[in-house]
């Protein structure tokens, strides 16, 4: 009699809309989970079609594409002898649900529908998807014609079903349903389900994974169980970053962690697991029992079909494992220039332009696309073929191999000091050396004359010169100047941004960097319109204190002496402005993001 089972989850770096390469890495993942003994393969939430899709759900060809890509899948011969679980948004009785696939050797065994929808925050699924209500029912769902035709099915149970192999019981939660009081996971388990798995789109927030992997791990430990977690990864072309942290646990314990920041396209984690650890702890805990005693029970979906061999009795079983958790700063270093790197090459632009000014903020963020740099160089060094092939065609250069981070950086970033008759050596200097350090490609100008000209305009039609408070002038003309300077120097910057390559006789342009941090942002604290209106701006969910902080540790990690004295210690944070600190970082995550005017905002310097 079989006891060990042998599951596979994984995470996907999946792009909205693209099914043609949603469905190779899909297969692929699949093909690693066989190759490594799984029997069962767990994908992220919505991955057939990618889940930043937003107004495309409304689409019926997001329908008809995530359908045909369901039928390749269960013709394919990669699928057979593996239960697999795929995520696609299904519509039943003219309603669009957010679905799971579970199906076997071309067969359909159930959809299930997500029952708890995220809508806080970054997430708006109410708006495209409705939840499933009836706790613990299924109905007949008729499958589509073109689905007929391959699995010779005319109807599969749709709902809040379990499936019930040969040897074991498996229930399925969907993302948001971990995180909601009362988990499906707790019924679930008291009826005897042994494996759950959740499909996620889960993006990154500063320490989230401390909470993600707390609530794996007391839920299996109060009712014990096997937890199956993925999760996609990477950008899909939003202003999120998914930050995988695949995992699967078992009674409280984690057996296989996944990477939270990592360059790969295909992530699977593989865990031989004893069914009978599961059914030892469940017995000893007679609370529990009692508890069990009473639960409704679930709808079960036979399967002719075990996750376990007969003969396993020499079959190693996983070893459990401690998390092994990022710092606040590196999570920093390595989440927004994960996403840099997703969106630059699926931009189809050269790389990034960005206005150092020699202060902090434009500091940290010439610091996100240096550890970019350093991670690209690191995951070609280490084999990956994927990215190596990305960053030829970033650079042109088909014969490119990227070594060293600062010659890379110098390919990929721009950075440029504008000056005005305000500006000061120091800061000039601190840009330049900050640039040299890090090896972008550093341009210094001079946006006097531009400023001059405007202002003359401006008095050539009116007949009064506006003049700085040093000079005599009122708060008004003051601030007005002041913000002449800053817009003119967001104009400069996309001239610079679409002609500085063509300039070099190089191909391609480049995207424009804001350096706005989510301070700013909650207090209308900047400049509508000057060099925080970029294209993106990967610090915008990322409070003022966390970002001296992490420019302590780059000059740290990096050795970049440069950045000595920009990151003084932290002073306690007090007061209403603390709270929205915390509250952004924390809760709002707005993260890294593409840059509009705040609508609140004040026209501050």
């Amino acid at each position: 009699m079989g006891r060990k089972v042998t599951v596979a989850t994984c995470a996907l770096n999946q792009w909205a809309l693209d099914f043609e390469g949603n469905l190779q890495r899909i297969l692929q993942s699949i093909e690693i989970a066989k190759r490594k003994g799984a029997r069962y393969r767990l994908g992220p939430e919505l991955e057939i079609c990618g889940y930043g899709c937003w107004d495309h759900y409304y689409e019926s060809d997001t329908l008809l594409h995530s359908l045909q890509v369901l039928a390749a899948l269960l013709e394919s011969p990669v699928t057979r002898d593996i239960i697999c679980d795929v995520g696609m948004p299904v519509m039943h009785k003219n309603v669009r649900y957010n679905c799971r696939v579970i199906f076997l050797n071309g067969k359909i065994l159930l959809i299930r529908p997500k029952m708890a929808l995220a809508n806080e925050g970054n997430y708006r699924e109410l708006r495209w998807f409705t939840p499933w209500s009836r706790s613990r029912q299924t109905e007949e769902y008729f499958l589509p014609r073109m689905i007929q035709d391959v699995t010779q099915q005319e109807t599969v149970p749709f709902g809040d079903a379990v499936l019930a192999t040969r040897d074991t019981c498996i229930g399925s939660e969907i993302c948001e349903e971990l995180w909601t009081p009362r988990s499906p996971h707790v019924d679930m388990g008291l009826d005897g389900v042994e494996i759950f798995t959740n499909a996620s789109g889960s993006h990154h927030v500063l320490r989230k994974a401390h909470t993600r992997v707390d609530l794996v791990t007391t839920a299996t430990a109060k009712n014990g169980g096997i937890y199956l977690l993925a999760n996609q990864k990477g950008c899909d072309g939003d202003r999120l970053y998914y930050d995988g942290c695949a995992l699967i646990a078992m009674n409280g314990c984690i057996f296989a962690q996944g990477s939270q920041f990592s360059l790969d396209d295909v992530e699977v984690l593989v865990a031989t697991l004893d069914l009978e650890d599961v059914r030892s702890h469940r017995a000893e805990i007679s609370s529990r029992n009692l508890a069990a005693s009473k639960v409704s029970p679930y709808p079960r979906v036979k399967v002719d079909f075990a996750l376990s061999c007969r003969e396993d009795l020499l079959e190693p079983p996983s070893e459990p494992i401690e998390w092994t958790y990022h710092s606040p700063e590196e999570e920093i270093s390595l989440g927004p220039a994960c996403w840099l790197w997703d969106f630059l090459r699926r931009s189809g632009q050269a790389g990034f332009f960005l206005p150092l000014s020699g202060g902090v903020d434009s500091a940290a963020t010439a610091c996100l696309v240096y550890s970019m740099c350093r991670q690209v160089c690191e995951a070609v060094k280490q084999g990956n073929q994927e990215v190596l092939a990305d960053v030829r065609t970033i650079v042109d250069e088909l014969s490119y191999t990227p070594q060293d981070p600062q010659d890379l950086c110098g390919r990929v970033l721009t950075t440029c000091y504008m000056a005005s008759e305000n500006s000061s050596q120091e800061t000039c200097g601190r840009a330049r050396e900050l640039a040299q350090q890090i090896g972008s490609h550093h341009i210094g100008l001079n946006i006097e004359p531009a400023v001059t000209a405007v202002v003359g305009i401006f008095s050539l039609v009116t007949g009064r010169r506006p003049l700085f408070a040093a000079h005599g002038g009122s708060s008004r003309e003051n601030l007005a100047l002041q913000n002449v300077q800053a817009r003119l120097r967001m104009v400069v910057a996309y001239l610079f941004a679409q002609l500085s390559l063509w300039a070099r006789g190089a191909c391609g342009g480049l995207l424009v960097l804001g350096s706005a941090n989510v301070d700013e942002s909650l207090l209308g604290y900047l400049t509508k319109y000057d060099c925080s209106s970029a294209d993106i701006n990967p610090i915008g969910g990322i409070s003022k204190t966390d970002l001296k902080a992490f420019v302590q540790f780059c000059m740290e990690r990096f050795q970049l002496p440069a950045l000595q004295g920009k990151a003084q210690p932290n002073q306690p944070t007090q007061g209403r402005q603390g709270s929205c600190r915390r509250l952004a970082l924390e809760r709002a995550a707005v993260g890294v993001g593409v840059t509009s005017p705040c609508p609140q905002a004040l026209w501050q310097p």
